[in-house]
Parts: structure tokens; sequence; C-alpha cells
């Protein structure tokens, strides 16, 4: 049984080292909760894999150990965070992520069966309904994923678990800056592939794998699975390889999941299923975005194009009294009382304007810390907009989850000119946090004078829930003082609402979560601004 497969390590997991010391035995019990019963195996990125007990619970889980812990462990401690905020059938639960400092866990479900790669390599390639129930699973998985805006990052054979009851589950996220919802669903391509051919494309996917390659003529071309075995229905051949091929468009992960649950459905019905259907969202209007279709129309489409622009500049050059402003792609955007609007203030259109992410610096932002805080945070303002995962604003650690001395503490952000404000995006290292949005008229300093007058005059816009509406009312309430809401995710989206115009905004925080030694505090990584 292999509890965690190969799946595709970042570069620091493939040179990181197994364990040597601190090595866990058989009977140990980590945590006073989790008894090591057996050593499983030892996954790609040198991590140790174990089949335990939970011995409050009475219930079989699976402990992921990489040694060392701290900060060499805390992109594989962040995904298990990530991952436990998404509960669905397909997706392994994921129980528990502790640091140790020598060495880290992960504690998930256990699930009695065998990854899809093992299941390949000792019984052969699939039966195309099998392998089609298989890759429905998995699309309903990242759907569920994407729906909270985050990316699995590692959707391999490997990752993919064949429970003994079939159950299909998705296993160890590890998202990297280089993935995204579009690899996610081209990997469900990958699936396909390698369950039907018993390859797994690495070009295709962009990750290398111990994996047998795809098969390929002389030119590195693909091999459709219908050129490698017989019994291939060409709607499945078809699916599989636009899935894999880049020039054709991807689907949203819930369209691809509806559309293989048409497929899964039809059982051997292959002939009769129609085109491929790939609704997206809610519109029912089928689209077909097979290989053949897009290569066969794409001169026309060309044409097509290149002629309407060339018909519409010269109506418009005959017959237009003066220039009109731009239009972003899928909008209807007018960026001035007279349509025109002024590129130099980007404060100056109107709502309309579809929100774009307002660029901030380093001179731009501080740390609000009122009196008797310490303001020992002062310099790491910077880190919230340098868009660097790797560094972030770290408060202190508190003994308790409110701040005993003070109110809370913020981020300011001084925009430069009053801006419509869609919403402001905060990403943190944990959720948990009472996080919400103030706005006053002025910086009055940054020294602890300065702070205590931001905290006592910035009146509160936002609870910090972005479930609540769409446009956040502005109330009277002192910063804080107002009902604030504890964010359920690490990534917060706070709206405003582009009524009025904002030069001066702060993120304040009032409590905060729980951190692995004990202490409270947070991590803030990355604060945006959406508006026009």
């Amino acid at each position: 049984m292999t509890q965690v497969g190969e799946g595709h390590g970042t570069a620091a997991d493939e040179a990181g080292p197994v364990m040597t010391f601190g090595v866990p035995t058989v009977g140990e019990i980590l945590a006073e909760r989790y008894q090591l019963e057996e050593h499983v195996n030892n996954d790609s990125a040198g991590r140790q894999v174990w089949r335990g007990i939970d011995v409050i619970l009475r219930r079989p889980v699976a402990v992921v150990l990489r040694h060392p812990g701290g900060e060499s462990a805390t992109e594989m401690l962040q995904a298990a965070v990530d991952a436990s905020r998404v509960i669905h059938p397909n997706l392994v639960g994921v129980y528990d992520a502790i640091d140790e400092a020598q060495r880290a866990y992960v504690v998930r479900e256990w699930v009695d069966g065998e990854a899809l790669r093992e299941l390949v390599t000792q019984e052969g390639p699939l039966d195309p309904a099998r392998a089609t129930a298989i890759a429905h699973s998995i699309a309903d998985a990242l759907a569920a994923v994407h729906a909270t805006g985050m990316v699995h990052g590692n959707v391999h054979p490997g990752t993919t678990l064949i429970g003994d009851d079939g159950r299909v589950v998705l296993a160890d996220a590890r998202a990297d800056n280089s993935d995204s919802t579009e690899s996610d669903v081209r990997s469900v391509g990958g699936i396909l592939y390698y369950a039907l051919t018993g390859h797994w494309p690495q070009a295709e996917i962009g990750r290398t794998s111990s994996l047998p390659d795809a098969m390929r003529d002389g030119n590195g071309t693909i091999a459709n699975p219908r050129q490698i075995r017989a019994g291939v229905p060409a709607y499945l051949d078809d699916l599989t390889m636009d899935l894999l091929d880049k020039r054709v468009a991807a689907p949203e992960a819930d369209a691809l999941a509806a559309e293989l649950a048409r497929l899964d459905s039809a059982e051997e019905e292959y002939e009769d299923v129609g085109p491929l259907r790939f609704t997206q969202g809610t519109s029912a209007e089928p689209v077909r975005s097979t290989r053949k279709i897009v290569i066969g129309i794409g001169a026309l489409a060309v044409i097509a194009v290149l002629g309407l622009i060339f018909g519409i500049r010269a109506i418009s050059d005959s017959g237009a009294d003066k220039p009109t402003g731009t239009t972003q792609a899928g909008t209807n955007q007018q960026t001035g009382q007279n349509g025109t609007g002024d590129p130099a203030n980007p404060g100056s259109g109107t709502p309309n304007e579809a929100p774009k992410k307002l660029a901030l610096t380093a001179d731009m932002v501080r740390i609000v810390d009122p009196p008797d805080g310490g303001r020992t945070d002062e310099g790491e303002a910077k880190f919230t907009v340098d868009d660097d995962n790797d560094t972030a604003w770290r408060t202190s650690g508190f003994n308790e989850a409110k701040f005993y001395n003070k109110p809370g503490m913020g981020l300011l952000i001084n925009l430069g000119s009053p801006h419509s404000i869609s919403d402001v995006r905060v990403e943190a290292s944990s959720p948990g946090v009472a996080m919400t949005l103030c706005t006053g008229t002025a910086d009055p300093g940054n020294s602890s004078q300065g702070d205590d007058q931001i905290v006592k005059t910035y009146k509160q816009l936002s609870t910090g829930d972005a479930d609540d509406s769409d446009d956040a009312v502005a109330t009277p309430q002192q910063c804080g003082k107002g009902e604030v809401k504890k964010t359920t995710g690490t990534n917060t989206v706070i709206p405003v609402g582009e009524s009025q115009k904002y030069q001066y905004l702060m993120v304040f925080i009032t409590e905060l979560p729980r951190d692995n030694d004990g202490k409270y505090r947070v991590e803030i990584s990355k604060v945006e601004v959406w508006g026009n």
C-alpha cells in the first residue's frame, strides 16, 4: 500500500535529505496522540510515510514525517493547512500538521488501497470505463479545491489513491509558483493518458517523473492512446489529447468534471455521448474544443478578426469626432466623465472600470503599532508588497489571542491619491485572524503618537468577511470597535465597494491565531489593493 506517491516535488524537496537521526520507531506516540504502527515507504522528497493510530479517536492515520522541521518544512506544513480547509469525498482528509524543529509531520486520512501508479504497474493499462471514472473523481476533487481559490499542484498517478472500496482520492497537495488551475486540469489529461496506456506524458504536463514517458514518433510528437492500444473510444481519445494540447483552451475543473460525469454515466455507449461539451459555469451553450476544430478553423478565425478590426477602424475614423477611451477585453469600460480618462491618474476612472491590482511600493506601507506596543515590527511592512512569498510581516508571539496591551496592530497603506476600491486581498500564514479594514483622512506620522491617533480616528469599513455582501458599507465605528470576524482561510478578500474613493486604508488585526509553539502570532506575506 502506497500512501504518498511520487508526485511533483519542488527543487528543495528533491534535494531534501532522508531522515537519518531522530528516526521514529514502531510504537512511538507523536504529539501524545498518534502512535506509529508501520513504516510504509519513503516518498520522492525523502519523507517517511507511516501507518499509525489516533489513540484518542481510535482510527487509522497516515503520518508523513520530514527531517528537519522548522523553515525547511514550512511549505509542507502550509500545504497541509491549506488542504485541511477543503472537505470532499475525493480528497484525502488532513487532520493535523505539527512542527517539532528536528522533524515535522502531517497527519492525514489512511486509505486502504493503492496508488494508481502501482495499480497500472501491476495490472497494466485500465479499461476505458475505469479510467474515465478515476479521472471523473479527480476532476471533482480539483473543482472543490479551485472553488476555494487554491491550486493542488500535485496531480499524479502517485498521488491518486484507489481505495479497496473503490473510492478514488487525491492526496498530497504541493503547489508552487509554477502551478495553476490550468496545470491541475491538464494533469487530469495526464491521469487519463497514464491509465489508458501506462505512460506518463512528461513534456505535456511540464514535470519530469520516473514513470515511463509517453510514446512518441521520430519528431517527438506524442502518440494518441488509440495508437498504442486497441479499444480506446475515439471520444475519450480526443478528450485526453485535448487536455494535453496547450493549443486548446483548458476548461475549468467543474466543467471538466461535468463532461467526465456525462461520459462516466454513459458506461459502454461511448459512440452515443455526442460532442465534447465543456459548459463553463452555468452556461448551457455547448463548446466544442477539440484540436481538430481549433486547428481547422484557426486561420479563418484570424482572417475574420483582422477583417472586423480593420472594418471597425475604418468606420470609426470616418465618423468619430474625437478619440474614445480604451476598453479592456470583456468589459464596456469608460475611463472618465466624458469617456476619455487620465492615464496618469489611475483614480480618475469611473466605478464601471474593471478593477485592477494597484501598484504598491515599500514607501506606501508601514506598520501601525499603538503605544505600549514596542514598534518592533516597523521595518517589516515592505515584505507585504514585495511579491516574494518567502518574506512576510511576522508579528511577535503573544500569550493570548487578543493583544493584551493594545487594541491591535495594522498595516497602513497610503495610495498617494484617492482611488475607487473594490477590495483588499490579504495572504496570511494561517486562518483564524480577526481582521478588519479601516480608513482615515491622513497619516499623522510614523510615531507612537501618530499610531495612537490613527487607531482612535480611523473608521471601520468592513468586518473582513467576504461572504456577507458584495459591497461593504462604511460605518461610524472606531477602527476595531465594530464587529470583527475571524478569517476562515489563509487568503482573505475584504470587499469595499466603489461608491467612494479612499487614499488611506489600514488592514487592522485585533486577534491572532495560535502558532505551533503555543504562542499567538501571524505572518502576512501579501497585501493587494484592487480598484481604479
